[in-house]
């Protein structure tokens, strides 16, 4: 199964390898960094690369490259999904997945590796479990142990391992228990320049944080469960009661989870959040060039449009931009001819806009085409879908629990073609 793992920072460099059975070359990483030079963005390497003696299959999470070397045929998807669950792990324990909090915690990291995977297939994945296992690190058992000399594996098995709910582990108590749910969707998006939908999508996900003491039974029910497509749950959930009535129905893990991811891909269903008027115009034989720009909210159910950031790669014939924003802050460089437009909050009232000039090298022919907006936004209380929670209801405990629910939309992959 996975034979080796490599992690890779962003300059290309390797700063952590992991081997389960005998240890491969780094060179075999060359291959990988063949398919880097190729793509044009990080996002666009390839996740599957095959080479002569081993298969590469690799994810991109926080700006680090988690590469695995798989030396027999074995289903993507599966390796895949388990460098996500390292990933979350990392982020679990640390509160952060960087290259400086890996290189802080190493010895926890290769010991939290030596546990997720035993002779190269999958063993404890569950938080929970490895919690119990390995102890997350803090500043006080990081100072007893350089003192000790020991180490942060525990001494006992996790109560959960053998049980047959083994992502919760027995004998959980709360002064103060409460069940947080975050649906948090994901709009991706194609416009063309008449403001027409070329494709449009949604990835939704519901995370969880879940704080019960005992074992409690909960179950969500959803206002408009039909709205969801292709959806991946939790183990915890009972797939057969989903099936049968659309009611998630499952006893939750201790802690942060995510309970299900989600996807709603018919384009009638995808509203719209924000739309874009623009008007960039070339004149041939001319060393101007006319750049008009404008931002509003749609189909926001009155809920505000936040931290909006508009991108564009704007042609190399362009020198210079001579601009007036009419809110935020812009910035270009000369150089890469990236412009970035610091927008903020959009009011309805007032819509933001980006009017000015552009210089073009004397002579030049008039660019080939115009340059595509790409748009980051976020906005609070609103699943873009029209999902909605309508109830949640806990069995087997007496005792009250504190629930609350957030929406939240944000952009994906957003692009404005002009």
């Amino acid at each position: 199964m996975i034979h080796s793992l490599f992690l890779v920072n962003s300059s290309g460099d390797i700063f952590l390898e992991k081997h389960w059975k005998s240890v491969v070359s780094r060179s075999v990483c060359d291959y990988f960094f063949e398919a880097q030079e190729r793509a044009t963005e990080p996002e666009n390497v390839p996740p599957v690369i095959p080479t002569p003696h081993h298969y590469l299959i690799n994810v991109l999470r926080h700006k680090i490259f988690f590469v695995a070397v798989i030396q027999t045929e074995v289903p993507p998807l599966f390796v895949i999904e388990f460098l996500h669950r390292v990933v979350d792990t990392f982020q679990d324990y640390f509160g952060v997945c960087t290259e400086a909090a890996i290189k802080d915690n190493v010895v926890v990291v290769y010991e939290l590796l030596e546990e997720m995977l035993d002779n190269g297939f999958p063993l404890a994945t569950e938080s929970n479990i490895l919690k119990e296992l390995i102890k997350p690190p803090t500043i006080l058992r990081t100072v007893v142990n350089t003192i000790t000399g020991s180490t942060n594996v525990g001494e006992q098995l996790p109560t959960g391992q053998l049980s047959v709910v083994p992502w919760r582990r027995t004998g959980v108590k709360y002064t103060n228990n409460e069940a947080y749910f975050d649906v948090v969707e994901e709009i991706d998006a194609i416009i063309d320049k008449s403001g027409s939908t070329i494709t449009a999508e949604i990835q939704g996900v519901i995370d969880a944080c879940v704080k019960l003491t005992g074992m409690p039974d909960l179950t969500l029910s959803f206002m408009n469960p039909r709205l969801l497509d292709d959806v991946s749950f939790h183990p915890c959930v009972r797939f057969k009661r989903w099936e049968a009535e659309r009611i998630l129905s499952f006893i939750p893990p201790d802690g942060n989870f995510r309970l299900l991811s989600y996807h709603v891909s018919s384009q009638n269903l995808v509203a719209i959040p924000v739309y874009v008027k623009h008007n960039i115009t070339f004149r041939e034989g001319s060393s101007q060039g006319r750049f008009e720009l404008t931002l509003g909210p749609k189909q926001t159910m009155g809920k505000a449009v936040e931290s909006v950031l508009v991108t564009s790669q704007l042609p190399r014939g362009v020198l210079n931009v001579n601009l007036n924003p009419s809110q935020g802050t812009y910035t270009f460089d000369p150089v890469t001819k990236l412009l970035s437009w610091d927008v903020g909050k959009i009011n309805p009232q007032k819509l933001p806009s980006l009017k000015g000039s552009m210089s073009l090298q004397t002579g030049a022919s008039k660019p080939d085409e115009n340059p595509t907006f790409n748009i980051q936004f976020k906005i609070q209380q609103l699943a873009i879908s029209g999902l909605k929670v309508n109830r949640l209801d806990m069995y087997g405990e007496k005792y009250k629990p504190f629930k609350g629910i957030k929406y939240m939309t944000k952009a994906g992959k957003f692009q404005v073609r002009t």
